[in-house]
């Protein structure tokens, strides 16, 4: 059956270098996507393949 989802959004600010940001709006315009979904996308990418650091065994973060 047919369910519709809505994701849930939260605003965030983040400070990050101009030339990311360019980066991020060149891409984002070529690929026909918001900035923002960009940059979720990419987010999601990168905690999902983040390898665990040696302090982190253990922890519940």
């Amino acid at each position: 059956m047919f369910k519709i989802q809505k994701t849930e959004y939260v605003n965030k600010t983040f400070r990050i270098p101009k030339d990311l940001s360019e980066r991020l709006s060149s891409t984002a315009q070529s690929e026909d996507i918001s900035v923002n979904e960009l940059v979720v996308q990419c987010c999601e990418y990168a905690l999902s393949d983040l390898m665990p650091s040696d302090n982190e065994k253990g922890s519940d973060h």
